[in-house]
């Protein structure tokens, strides 16, 4: 096949729709996210290549289409197909990655579950990962690996192509090896990425964790460290470090450690945000408030999102702020991260229930405290209640990064609105001018919410306008060129953080 850049993620680089009984490809409907950043990079190589699974009844059906080939605005470029069974799925991606991976990963030891994890078939699908990436990749060619589903494609791909290049990102936070080495598979995991030329992150941070679980395990001397950007030092967030580890020298190469945070499409928010429909739904949405002020919360239905923390919060202010009763509404938007996990049906149900309980105790005839919304939102409409929202809430007890508080700030042309933004959240590197709260502390959060609620405009102008400087230059143009440069300068430009 003999591409030169070949992407390996989960997830398929389109949208997969019936059209007069046939199957056709089409392009993602929005293009603000990580797959059509990723797919940009198509352009600047003679050949791509994409790796990624689909649900398949029969893996060995011959009729199963495993090589595609895709033209798009893109460009040209191949797209490896892996079929995996549901029962492979669900093992692979919802038990192993989800049960026992994701909650060691933001801190939940207590949400951690060892016992259902078939780890020979994480193996197993990793290897076929690994497998359709040799087979794509040219001689030299640069292969980038996404996020910690995948955390063994490193290791076998070196050992089926040793001239390649390869990059792996973190999409997630990494933590300490206190936190880390609970999981019983850290030596496959860790010698997988030390196999790798770069292992990217979102910030110093999750890179010095990933320094102090490798030095738990193997013995890699001194680690050289440089002062971090200013743009990346936040005085109010638990994340923030002064230095960052640059690179982990084992015997068989020099690992480069990348700390880039992923940003959103400024450009396109901007162009969503500026079209006559949006600004008519923002004033249709402040037309139904009637004056009142809306605070909205946006993210999924997960344990790490702390939404019942947030809504108990709310329930807080009313019960102590009487004069608010009637003048604020909160709009929580709680996605399924998962309907079929029963973890995640629980939380839902909590935030149902709170919710309904500050809608029964301070609700009218007229007007309903909390507005909850349990599906997804149309991008476009979204950026409709990024316009129309006093402030954006949130606060998750422990997050990677978190877009939607970058889509906020993208979407606000007007230079107005509040944002408060949990210190646990990635974003809060870049983000400060925030107002930055301790989701963990009552007294933290009482106070964020009362401070955004009563900032002087010129206060709330002087912050968004800082928050839309660092977001548009950490956009998702900036993240991919800074990732790919440490990975192969000569190709992808010479920019690198």
């Amino acid at each position: 096949m003999s591409s030169d850049l070949v992407i390996v993620y989960h997830r398929q680089p389109y949208e997969e729709v019936e059209e007069n009984g046939k199957i056709v490809f089409k392009e993602n409907k929005s293009p603000n996210g990580i797959v059509p950043t990723l797919k940009s990079f198509f352009g600047k190589v003679d050949k791509g290549a994409w790796v990624a699974w689909k649900e398949a009844e029969d893996t060995s059906n011959p009729g199963f289409e495993r090589i595609i080939q895709i033209e798009d605005s893109f460009g040209q470029y191949t797209v490896s197909r892996l079929p995996l069974t549901k029962e492979q799925v669900s093992s692979f991606y919802h038990v192993t990655s989800k049960e026992a991976f994701w909650p060691i990963l933001h801190g939940f030891k207590e949400k951690y579950n060892y016992d259902p994890v078939d780890w020979p078939t994480f193996k197993e699908v990793n290897w076929a990962f690994a497998e359709a990436a040799a087979a794509e990749a040219a001689k030299g060619a640069s292969v980038w690996v996404h996020d910690y589903n995948l955390w063994l494609v490193p290791g076998y791909l070196r050992q089926m192509r040793s001239d390649v290049r390869i990059s792996f990102f973190h999409h997630t936070p990494f933590p300490a090896a206190d936190m880390f080495n609970v999981l019983p598979w850290r030596g496959e995991i860790v010698d997988s990425l030390l196999a790798c030329d770069v292992v990217g992150f979102h910030i110093p941070r999750y890179a010095a964790n990933f320094v102090s679980v490798v030095r738990s395990l193997r013995d890699v001397g001194q680690v050289p460290r440089e002062k971090v950007d200013p743009d990346f030092i936040s005085e109010g967030s638990a994340l923030s470090d002064r230095t960052v580890p640059v690179e982990i020298h084992t015997e068989d190469r020099v690992v480069k450690l990348g700390t880039t945070p992923v940003g959103v499409d400024t450009d396109y928010i901007a162009q969503v945000a500026e079209r006559e429909e949006t600004a008519k739904r923002a004033a249709e949405i402040k037309e139904e408030l009637d004056g009142d002020r809306l605070v909205l919360s946006v993210g999924r239905t997960d344990y790490t999102k702390g939404g019942a923390d947030q809504l108990l919060a709310f329930e807080r202010l009313l019960e102590r702020r009487p004069d608010l009763r009637g003048t604020v509404r909160l709009l929580h938007v709680s996605v399924s991260a998962n309907r079929n996990m029963t973890v995640y049906a629980e939380i839902q149900s909590e935030i149902e229930q709170i919710a309904g309980r500050i809608n029964g105790r301070f609700g009218t005839f007229s007007k309903t405290p909390v507005v909850l919304i349990s599906r997804a939102i149309p991008f476009e409409h979204l950026v409709g209640y990024y316009r129309a929202a006093d402030v954006a809430w949130i606060t998750p007890l422990a997050d990677g990064m978190n877009l939607v508080c970058k889509e906020f700030a993208a979407a606000r042309a007007d230079g107005d609105g509040a944002l408060i933004l949990s210190e646990f959240a990635g974003a809060a590197m870049e983000m400060s001018s925030a107002v930055l709260t301790n989701p963990y502390s009552n007294k933290s959060m009482d106070h964020a919410i009362e401070m955004a609620l009563e900032m002087p405009e010129d206060e709330r102008r002087s912050r968004m306008a800082e928050l839309r400087r660092v977001v548009e230059k950490y956009n998702t143009e900036a993240w991919a060129r800074d990732q790919l440069a440490l990975l192969s300068p000569e190709d992808f430009g010479t920019e690198a953080a």
